[in-house]
């Protein structure tokens, strides 16, 4: 009898030599025993930190490949990534909806591009700060209570207080980067219910994912970015997809688990903060007074809305 031996993540090696493909649900068991040994808060903050490093590592590339060229890969391979996870199908229901993922998946190529344009040309907390106005007038606008306006008011507060800043330290262009990152991000959420509702297990991501690549193609392309790229450089780019994609969206699914939504969007809610934090300690950036009470005001506002807004279901 032929012996086989255990390999990494349950790979066996047959009697013929020919490696046997991992336990995949072996392995999805195990990540999730573990993750459960953690408290929702903490996998929430872990998931937030995740993505802001991988903004970090990404903005390492942008020198090499440049912000078009870096976000074509990281969206290529997280489209790889998701595929593998959610295969899509293409059935009836794909082609009856082609329109809407062709649509999902433009937002997703707007909203990673114009925000690694935003993070190239301003702070990264600043980027988030902005973008973070995106997913909150989602939730202002689901509510529309008269409580509301004092929570608008509030983030754009936040804004004015930036204001003096552009063209000064602030560079308009990434500015408007970060304001059309969140205006994508709030298309996303009101695109993500339609997609989620009509295919299940998020199988309608991946198509949206092939898309969003297929759309960033030609500005890696025309952008002369890609040219310098390195064979190495696929490694980063793989960090930069497995900490903004993969482990956020696995750490934030364990925690939607036990968590109350309220509770998920008021602690999502301090992202610009620690976005700040991140790029003061890992990439210098120096965090002025008035970034500090403009991502308060947005953290506020979207606080504050959490608490007022209608129960989500």
């Amino acid at each position: 009898m032929t012996r086989t031996p255990q390999g990494l993540a349950g790979a066996t090696v047959s009697s013929c030599g020919f490696p046997r493909p991992p336990d995949w649900n072996s392995l999805r068991r195990a990540v999730s025993q573990v993750l459960g040994t953690i408290p929702p808060t903490g996998l929430l903050l872990l998931a937030i930190i995740s993505v802001q490093l991988g903004s970090v590592l990404a903005i390492q590339l942008f020198s090499t490949l440049g912000p078009s060229g870096t976000v074509f890969l990281r969206v290529a391979i997280g489209a790889v990534l998701v595929a593998v996870a959610a295969p899509p199908v293409f059935d009836k229901t794909l082609r009856k909806n082609a329109g809407l993922i062709v649509l999902f998946g433009c937002v997703i190529a707007v909203q990673n591009l114009c925000f690694f344009h935003a993070i190239a040309r301003i702070p990264l907390g600043t980027a988030v700060t902005i973008e973070f106005m995106g997913p909150l007038g989602v939730a202002v606008f689901n509510s529309r209570r008269p409580v509301d306006f004092i929570w608008i008011a509030l983030a754009g507060l936040g804004l004015a207080l930036l204001t003096p800043d552009i063209g000064n330290g602030l560079d308009p262009l990434g500015v408007l980067f970060a304001a059309i990152t969140g205006c994508a991000w709030a298309a996303f959420i009101v695109l993500g219910v339609r997609v989620g509702r009509i295919f299940p297990g998020g199988s309608g991501l991946s198509p949206a994912m092939i898309v969003a690549a297929l759309m960033l193609t030609p500005f890696a392309a025309v952008s002369g970015d890609m040219l310098q790229f390195a064979p190495t450089v696929l490694l980063i780019v793989l960090g930069v997809a497995v900490l903004s994609t993969t482990i956020p969206t696995v750490l934030e699914f364990e925690a939607l688990k036990t968590m109350p939504l309220r509770k998920h969007g008021i602690i999502l809610a301090i992202e610009p903060v620690v976005a700040m934090i991140v790029g003061a300690v890992l990439l210098s950036e120096t965090i002025e007074a008035n970034g500090l009470l403009a991502a308060a005001a947005v953290m506020s506002a979207a606080i504050g809305a959490t608490f007022t807004g209608r129960k989500p279901s």
